[in-house]
């Protein structure tokens, strides 16, 4: 976590979802279930703002994503969104998408591991929010849609054709993509998109104890590894290995590599400090 701060305090109260923090853990629960917590303007901005401001808190060191209700995520609101970009400019349009795009680059930049906790439906753009996170916990009754072309529009949404054939595969991202068919869990685990395929009803129990994990982990050592599974997606073998050296070197003078090696010799659980 970065130890500098400016003037600028931090958000006490988010109006578009609700926001725990307990233990190291930050919960972001979507709380439209009506809309199976449909994404609003304000909703996508909100979440812009969060992923900005959560690496300088100081008290965050993993972070889950929830919808309350019968699911996930359904994507974009149809008439909160679709229906007001029908109205907009063309220089409002790529406004809106670039904050997309913001979103979904800050869930793959944020220095915290990521938790899709999936149950129900995740669509269009709840399904791109679940892609960009580190780890899919998902319940087996779980579906997957990318609706993009259904409603007319490009299945590259914001980030899905770079982020999903590295993922699944072209081929597999290639048939989500491009017909936009809902895909039961048991399928999209095996396609690869599922970190953790779980009962219905141990979801809660299972996303629980991975951010509890996480949490309380090697926290610049998963921050690290992040980054660099994040930049090495587009670099070749001989930069690759020496953004891995400079890293590992870098790491090596961490208290966390002391404290591994202190523990190990006096048969102890390391203290895990995240330095």
């Amino acid at each position: 976590m970065s130890p500098f701060r400016g003037s600028v305090p931090f958000t006490d109260q988010w109006d578009h979802f609700r926001v725990e923090h307990a233990d190291g853990v930050a919960t972001v629960t979507l709380n439209r279930p009506d809309k199976i917590n449909a994404l609003t303007f304000e909703a996508y901005a909100d979440l812009r703002d969060l992923l900005a401001e959560l690496p300088h808190r100081g008290d965050t060191r993993v972070l889950v994503l929830r919808g309350e209700g019968p699911g996930f995520c359904s994507g974009g609101d149809v008439n909160e969104i679709i229906g007001e970009l029908l109205k907009m400019r063309p220089d409002e349009h790529l406004s809106f998408t670039r904050m997309t795009g913001d979103v979904v680059r800050a869930l793959r930049e944020i220095p915290i591991p990521v938790i899709a906790s999936i149950h129900g439906i995740a669509a269009g753009a709840g399904s791109v929010l679940a892609l960009a996170a580190d780890f899919r916990v998902v319940a087996a009754s779980a579906r997957f849609a990318f609706l993009f072309t259904k409603v007319g529009l490009s299945g590259s949404d914001m980030g899905a054709a770079y982020l999903l054939p590295r993922i699944v595969g072209l081929g597999n991202a290639t048939k989500l993509l491009m017909l936009g068919d809902t895909v039961k869990a048991p399928e999209a685990d095996k396609y690869g998109l599922v970190s953790e395929l779980v009962e219905d009803s141990e979801l809660e129990t299972a996303t629980t104890a991975l951010a509890r994990r996480l949490a309380e982990g090697p926290a610049l050592a998963y921050a690290q590894t992040k980054m660099l599974l994040t930049r090495e997606l587009d670099m070749g073998l001989s930069p690759s290995l020496e953004m891995d050296a400079a890293v590992q070197a870098l790491l090596m003078n961490s208290r966390d590599h002391a404290e591994f090696h202190r523990a190990f010799n006096a048969k102890e659980t390391p203290k895990w400090e995240g330095r």
